[in-house]
């Protein structure tokens, strides 16, 4: 069993490999981390062509979902991108935000950082930035963000309730974030959850739907909506990798669902006091 530190390790590991990758090998893999399907189809990434703000350069199709098209962006806002690859979610928000608003990118894979910075230099974007940090412990002050989007990353992060910890210390009071990731419904086959491999490709690092949506809630988010909700079918050819013909019979016909999800959930204007607290004269 890999420990936190080793997971992200691999983890970082294979997103360096990822930013040299073309669009094609990463879309016909789980997020891009091995495992090359030879079934023509997109496991998981949504087709973001259609975006305003889309640079075809930018987007390495490691996606899972469209936040930024849900993200309620206005002209102006300060938005944070969490994973934020070669830039693409960055510069569909900056066509959001406009000139007067300010997009900041964090990733902690050096050659993903470089690879955002050399797009945002050739389109001349001076108010989108990335920054090289761990998303568990942001590179950004408190109560600076409007809205903070991410895609398909934090499955990959082992302390999740740490992540959403940091995105409610960066929002302004009133901002909201707009997530999609992966989730699970029922256990996934042991030999599938514990690979190395399949952590690093969002699968394995995914955690129950209800679990997750208890970590926001359970994090002081309020205005929680299910923004969107698809399965994620991995095909044969991965899984033979990790199950008999057996076991993958009966992991498609049993109770485990594999889905992304797009998640809507806003920092409260005002923060709740404990009864308790010291001065708050209720106990």
């Amino acid at each position: 069993m890999q420990t936190d530190e080793q997971l992200k390790d691999i983890v970082r590991q294979k997103y360096s490999e990822i930013a040299l990758q073309d669009k094609g090998t990463n879309m016909s893999s789980c997020c891009g981390a091995g495992g090359c399907s030879t079934e023509v189809y997109n496991i998981m990434s949504d087709d973001y062509t259609s975006l305003k703000g889309y640079n075809a350069d930018a987007d390495l199709g490691l996606g899972c979902g469209l936040p930024t098209q849900f993200a309620k962006i206005k002209k102006g806002d300060t938005v944070i991108d969490l994973g934020s690859g070669a830039g693409n979610d960055c510069f569909i928000a900056r066509h959001e935000t406009g000139d007067a608003g300010k997009v900041i990118g964090i990733d902690f894979t050096p050659a993903m950082i470089e690879r955002a910075r050399t797009n945002a230099e050739a389109r001349g974007f001076n108010n989108v930035e990335f920054r090289q940090g761990d998303i568990e412990h942001m590179p950004i002050g408190a109560n600076i963000a409007d809205v903070v989007v991410s895609n398909c990353v934090l499955n990959l992060v082992p302390n999740k309730d740490g992540v959403f910890k940091e995105i409610y210390r960066v929002l302004k009071p009133g901002g909201h974030f707009s997530i999609s990731d992966v989730v699970l419904l029922g256990a996934l086959p042991e030999d599938l959850r514990k690979d190395a491999e399949m952590y690093a490709g969002c699968v394995a690092g995914a955690i129950q739907k209800e679990v997750y949506l208890e970590l926001i809630k359970a994090n002081g988010f309020e205005n929680i909506v299910l923004q969107k909700e698809k399965p994620i079918v991995i095909p044969d050819d991965i899984l033979i990798n990790y199950l008999t013909k057996e076991q993958i019979q009966s992991f498609k016909t049993g109770s485990t669902g594999i889905f992304s999800i797009t998640v809507f959930a806003q920092k409260p204007l005002t923060e709740k006091k404990s009864c308790c607290e010291p001065g708050s004269g209720c106990c």
